[in-house]
């Protein structure tokens, strides 16, 4: 019995150690504005007659000491791309994006690690 409780003690430290390494994205969305690092009106779409910017916000859960970027994509092209250093256990960062009123479709932002994988996308409709 004591080997199978070992096992588990070993098994439940390396998976809790794998999640604590992993960290996630909490909220990844779109607003018309940041105040006080925090989003003002979340949007999953704008008018162009109406709006010519956008904002990308991220809170990023343990994954201090790690790069994380916001890549924002229109027709499957990347037009802007962002790298944060994440200091804290708990960090929020944004992007803003001006847009030319031609450019009117499906935006995404995804947000990636060091290794260029996605942790996190959302996608926007401007109008």
């Amino acid at each position: 019995m004591r080997p199978i409780l070992k096992f588990l003690v070993l098994l439940a430290t390396l998976t809790l150690g794998t999640h604590s390494l992993a960290g996630e994205v909490s909220r990844a969305i779109f607003t018309i504005g940041v105040d006080n690092r925090e989003p003002v009106i979340i949007v999953d779409s704008i008018d162009s007659t109406a709006y010519t910017s956008i904002s990308f916000f991220t809170e990023l859960n343990d994954l201090s000491g790690r790069n994380v970027t916001h890549q924002w994509t229109y027709n499957d092209k990347v037009m802007f791309e962002k790298t944060f250093e994440v200091i804290g256990s708990r960090w929020r960062v944004w992007t803003s994006k001006t847009l030319i009123p031609s450019w009117t479709g499906t935006w995404t932002v995804n947000v990636l690690d060091e290794d260029r994988s996605v942790l996190a996308s959302n996608s926007f409709e401007y109008r």
